[in-house]
Parts: structure tokens; C-alpha cells; sequence
């Protein structure tokens, strides 16, 4: 059984990856509106990095998350930045997280406004989800430039 641990570390591999692709166009094609769910691709990478640390602080009690606008990168560096913050977030999140915390209970509302019990686990399979359905709308775009995307088949498949 794979442990939720590998898969974010899967997703943090495959995001620097394709965050070095990126770097590779013009930034105008990069922050281009095409009319998908953020718009650009800047805003829907910059939008998953932004659920996580949402997510982080949620789990953690905090409140860290970036109130950046999408528009305020304006560089990839700028963005690269805000991804190793959050990366590491999770990183310390995870290494913290004490015997048993995957199974930690929450009772929240969900978007239908419905109570829902929920664990950490619960939490981080959805962080997980959540990036790589946005991946797939980043690949969507990027075929639709004729950009070959990065390699990132699980255990290098």
C-alpha cells in the first residue's frame, strides 16, 4: 500500500519538474489567460501551491498562508520562492506529525455546507488530488501550445 508520505513526495519531485518547464517559455505565454479554471498557467500552479498551504494551516492552527494575488508573481523566481516555502511547510508538517496523527479527527463544513468528520489523512489525500487534477488541466494547456510536458509516470514510469 502506498503511504500518503510518497505520494507528496511524488507531487513535490513532479512540481519542481514542471516548474523547470516551465521557466523554458516566455513568460507572457506563462501568465497568458486561456480561459481554464485560474486562468493562466501561472495562477493555477501558483492556486495548487496555495491550497497546500491553506490545508497547512488548517492542520497546523496557523494562519501563514501567502494573501499574494496571482498577478503579484512576476517572475518565476518569485514563484520558485513561494514553492519551496510551501514544500517546505509540508515538508515540517510531515516530519512533526506524530505516531497516529494521519488518523486525527476534524468535523468541518464541506463546500454543499455539509458537516463532515474528516482526518489528516482525509486532509493530505485531497492536497493530493486536488494538484494533480490541476496538473492534468496544466497539461491540457500545455498540449494546446504544442509544449511537450515533463515526464512524471509514478516510480519514473
Amino acid at each position: 500500500m502506498v503511504e500518503i508520505r510518497e505520494l507528496l513526495e511524488y507531487n513535490d519531485e513532479t512540481r519542481r519538474k514542471y516548474l523547470e518547464s516551465f521557466a523554458r517559455l516566455p513568460w507572457s505565454e506563462f501568465v497568458k489567460d486561456r480561459g481554464a479554471s485560474w486562468g493562466s498557467i501561472r495562477n493555477i500552479f501558483i492556486h495548487t501551491l496555495g491550497a497546500i498551504d491553506y490545508w497547512l494551516d488548517f492542520l497546523q492552527k496557523e494562519n501563514l498562508h501567502s494573501r499574494r494575488k496571482h498577478d503579484e508573481y512576476r517572475t518565476f523566481e518569485e514563484v520558485k520562492t513561494y514553492m519551496e516555502h510551501v514544500e517546505k511547510r509540508m515538508r515540517n508538517y510531515l516530519d512533526t506529525l506524530p505516531e497516529g496523527g494521519l488518523k486525527k479527527k476534524y468535523v468541518v463544513k464541506n463546500d454543499s455546507d455539509e458537516t463532515v468528520e474528516i482526518t489528516v489523512e482525509d486532509v493530505l489525500i485531497h492536497i493530493f488530488e486536488e494538484e494533480v487534477h490541476h496538473r492534468g488541466e496544466i497539461i491540457a494547456l500545455l498540449w494546446q501550445m504544442n509544449v511537450e510536458p515533463p515526464l512524471m509516470g509514478w516510480k519514473n514510469l
